[in-house]
């Protein structure tokens, strides 16, 4: 293998973005068996599988390696477009993959700090902060705000800051649940609210304070950061909501365990690119991320 052709990197690039040839192929206005071949001469020149045909299409671990190197690219190709002049700066796009109770919270802000004279458009991706770098090995973001300090392969990583949650529950939830009896004792038998099936922050705050590995609880799986709060002030559970949130929902919520926050350190990790774009989103994201995280 010499080279890796252009228009065959692109190819699989929007067949991964798009989940699927015939999305791609709409993207690219060609026909859905153009793409096909173009994949196919790519993995013959590379020797190697690249994408799983499945619904939606998964890359494999090479196909890995060339969407991180297609993305890098087209970044690239943005960037220098944008300052010969010949290409539009809405054309920019930075992927992020983001944790969902930043997104809720201090992130937004963070990304409005960016002035509009860099025409970035952004494509966020959420995900738990534990596995948003997954998302950066498999070359399907740029960035990511992860939980993960060691930097990605071909990636650089800086400290934001630590994301605050404390154990919450409504007065009424507290009278019916948590009355009778030490909160070590209580709380493990309680109804509990987790984000989805990877939220582990209300386990993790049981084991440290119960020294117990397993739980036998009713578990809600509300997977909206909002929603997620909505649900413990209504009543349903308790569960970890991050302090950004807590307070201002005032009486509504309870701290069961004030001696207890649970800090959740974030950081930023990026690609090592030259790209005047994705710094300028690096240093609002830390900006913001100073003067709302610990």
């Amino acid at each position: 293998m010499s080279d890796l052709p252009l228009d065959q990197v692109k190819t699989l690039l929007a067949v991964v973005d798009e989940q699927s040839f015939d999305a791609a192929a709409a993207v690219l206005h060609v026909t859905p068996s153009a793409v096909s071949q173009r994949v196919k001469a790519l993995e013959q020149r590379t020797g190697r599988v690249l994408l799983l045909r499945t619904k939606p299409v998964s890359l494999t671990e090479s196909g890995k390696v060339v969407a991180r190197f297609a993305r890098s690219l087209a970044q690239l190709e943005q960037d220098a477009l944008t300052e010969l002049g010949l290409g539009s700066s809405a054309t920019r796009t930075v992927s992020i993959a983001v944790n969902a109770d930043s997104l809720a919270t201090w992130f937004l802000p963070a990304l409005a700090r960016l002035p509009q004279s860099h025409g970035v458009c952004f494509d966020l991706q959420r995900e738990d902060q534990d596995h948003t770098a997954a998302l950066l090995r498999e070359g399907l973001v740029m960035a990511a705000v992860t939980a993960a300090p060691h930097p990605v392969q071909g990636c650089t990583s800086h400290r934001l800051g630590r994301m605050r949650y404390r154990a919450m529950a409504s007065p009424a939830f507290v009278d019916r649940w948590l009355s009778s009896g030490p909160l070590p004792h209580q709380l493990p038998a309680a109804p509990v609210i987790v984000f989805d099936r990877k939220d582990d922050l209300q386990d993790r705050f049981l084991r440290g304070l119960t020294r117990r590995r397993t739980f036998t609880m009713v578990r809600h799986h509300i997977p909206a950061s909002e929603s997620f709060v909505d649900a413990v002030a209504a009543g349903l559970g308790w569960g970890m909501v991050p302090e950004l949130q807590a307070a201002p929902r005032g009486d509504a919520l309870v701290d069961l365990a004030p001696d207890r926050p649970l800090d959740v350190p974030l950081h930023w990790q990026q690609w090592k690119l030259d790209s005047p774009a994705l710094a300028a989103v690096a240093e609002a994201v830390a900006e913001g991320a100073k003067e709302s995280l610990r």
